[in-house]
């Protein structure tokens, strides 16, 4: 007997959503927020950002205070976890450890009443999805970390659900086995078709796995949408200096109705403008071209490799960019920069970005 394993999509919308666990500080404010089904969002943001909580809050292990949860049109939010229709796999896999493999993956089946033959036949369709196949009768003590979150994994798609929770399931995971289960995850994703929402504070995974990516800052929603266009538009500095490694430059700068300039007097671009603004620019797109008309001063050089990363000073503030291998200066040279027009943001001084356009100025100082 052959088995396939497949789940039904379902969309989750958050209406009026909120969180407190004293009455008085909300660690989620009132949040609205849909992701669409079939779906993969990722959830980031740094410790203490409210992602854990409402990942938990759509699993039912934490109460919504006020507003609404629904998945698949249904309302959910006063449902006990079974019975809205998803699955969670935890960083710490919580695998039974008298079970072998076979019996954690097919746990749920067996209390849902699942025959013998037909549970057999779906813990061995998981396994082969997982590349468990020869490790069903192993215990979990017998495993690797990488084996162990496979497993965690594969008792939570056994069961077919809708939506497919992660809490920070690759952070107990060294830096190559992270990475091949970014891939086998983004695969897995594609191949049962749930709704999957994954918690991180890693930026890399986030980037390489959401279809959406949803950054959250002290319980708020900063951004919501897809990595090219968190990446290439940021709605905030928060968002700019999050997303990116080095993170976006961002400098003080102030307009006159002609040009953007530091408090130095160095103009950065050409802008009808006027009042105080933030400029970002990211690390990668500054250009270290003789007789560019920026100055800088070169304090440290890290050289990584594929490339070297330079710490300048400017106008008192500190930037980076990002330079091939072998092309920087000695430190404490003067570097000569340019800011390529098209590649600057623009942002209010409460932090929001503004949408505007550069254009190249020949005024220098």
């Amino acid at each position: 007997m052959t088995a396939s394993i497949h789940s039904t999509a379902q969309g989750i919308r958050l209406k009026g959503v909120t969180k407190s666990y004293d009455g008085a500080h909300q660690t989620i404010p009132p949040m609205d927020l849909e992701m669409r089904a079939g779906e993969f969002t990722v959830i980031l943001g740094p410790s203490g950002c409210g992602k854990s909580t409402l990942l938990q809050m759509l699993a039912g292990l934490e109460r919504v205070t006020a507003g609404t949860i629904e998945i698949g049109g249904r309302e959910v939010q006063d449902l006990e976890p079974k019975a809205r229709g998803l699955a969670m796999v935890f960083q710490n896999y919580a695998l039974y450890p008298h079970m072998t493999v076979a019996e954690n993956i097919g746990y749920s089946l067996r209390v849902a009443g699942m025959g013998k033959t037909e549970r057999a036949a779906k813990v061995q369709a998981v396994a082969g999805m997982l590349g468990l196949g020869d490790l069903l009768v192993r215990k979990p003590s017998q495993l690797s970390g990488g084996q162990r979150q496979r497993v965690a994994i594969g008792r939570a798609i056994i069961r077919e659900p809708g939506v497919l929770l992660f809490d920070e399931p690759l952070s107990n995971l060294d830096a190559q086995l992270r990475h091949d289960m970014r891939l086998e995850l983004g695969e897995l994703h594609r191949r049962i078709g749930a709704t999957s929402v994954f918690v991180t504070h890693d930026q890399v995974e986030a980037m390489t796995l959401a279809d959406r990516i949803l950054i959250l800052s002290k319980g708020r929603i900063e951004q919501f949408d897809t990595p090219k266009a968190i990446y290439s538009r940021p709605a905030s500095t928060f968002v700019a200096r999050f997303i990116g490694a080095p993170p976006m430059n961002i400098l003080q700068v102030s307009g006159d109705g002609h040009r953007l300039r530091l408090a130095d007097g160095q103009v950065l671009a050409a802008s009808p403008l006027r009042g105080d603004f933030q400029l970002g620019i990211r690390p990668e797109d500054i250009l270290l071209i003789k007789d560019a008309p920026l100055r800088a001063r070169l304090r440290y050089r890290e050289d990584l490799g594929s490339h070297s990363v330079l710490t300048a000073t400017m106008d008192l503030a500190e930037i980076r960019i990002a330079t091939p291998f072998g092309a920087a200066p000695p430190e404490g040279s003067d570097l000569a920069l340019r800011f390529p027009p098209e590649k600057l943001h623009l942002f209010d001084t409460a932090g929001l970005r503004v949408e505007t356009t550069f254009a190249e100025s020949r005024v220098f100082s």
